[in-house]
């Protein structure tokens, strides 16, 4: 209002193209100024600013990723032919920590997954790097370690060969609740120090990965992941998902 008000004597097209690139550098000042303890904010509540959806052309038209009643949301249902399509935040993090909450719906049969350190090829349509896996369908699955990059495509926590995995081979104690229970809201916590991750869902460690000779060979060096890179949200290929988030922060580790 201030800044509209001293310049109103001005042309009237200068004032409103002054007032709409104020408003987006503001939001993004928001996100990034840090809480007292060192948190930033990845998520303003309201936009997708400080966010980029990547994959196919006619996959990001289809606005599977959009924000809804202050959460960001995935909507896929009723639309399953698309290829993976990605929600990346701006910003590159090495060490941190991340926390997120997340809501899921018992109709939902789509996966989704957290990525950490990863990085978008426009050219051939792929995302690289490690990934939180959230996969409401089968709740032993959140918070396992799945790794995108081209070349690797399989389980790092646990170590399995391909995508399969069995519930005997994830955790044995965990904690999952879907919308209609209790308030309905998932925590997540990863930790990631140079070649460690971890992952503690709802208060229970998931996993504790330490990726020595894997997030740092020559295949992830050469993709310029696994140890840098976005964070984000996934959406699987061709699933119908409908899954919301919110609480997204993240604290950079001191040095």
């Amino acid at each position: 209002m201030l800044l509209f008000a001293r310049m109103q004597s001005r042309p009237r097209g200068r004032v409103w193209i002054l007032v709409s690139l104020a408003l987006p550098l503001a939001a993004a000042a928001l996100m990034a100024a840090p809480q007292s303890d060192g948190w930033i904010s990845l998520f303003d509540g309201k936009t997708l600013t400080g966010w980029r959806v990547f994959g196919r052309p006619a996959d990001v038209a289809r606005n599977y990723w959009s924000v809804q009643d202050g959460l960001i949301t995935c909507d896929s249902r009723g639309r399953k032919q698309h290829d993976h399509v990605w929600l990346l935040a701006d910003g590159e993090y090495g060490d941190f920590d991340m926390k997120v909450k997340v809501r899921s719906f018992r109709e939902s049969t789509g996966n989704s997954g957290v990525q950490l350190r990863s990085r978008y090829d426009e050219q051939a349509y792929k995302l690289d790097g490690p990934q939180v896996d959230v996969h409401p369908p089968e709740p032993f699955r959140v918070g396992l370690i799945y790794d995108e990059t081209r070349g690797v495509g399989h389980w790092l926590f646990p170590l399995l060969p391909g995508w399969q995995i069995r519930a005997d081979q994830g955790p044995k104690t965990w904690k999952w609740k879907h919308s209609d229970e209790g308030d309905g809201w998932n925590d997540i916590l990863i930790e990631c120090r140079g070649t460690r991750i971890r992952s503690t869902v709802n208060g229970s460690l998931v996993a504790d990965y330490d990726g020595a000779g894997v997030l740092d060979d020559e295949a992830h060096k050469r993709l310029n992941v696994g140890l840098r890179g976005h964070v984000g949200l996934q959406l699987h290929a061709n699933d119908e998902l409908y899954i919301q988030y919110k609480g997204l922060y993240i604290k950079p580790a001191a040095d």
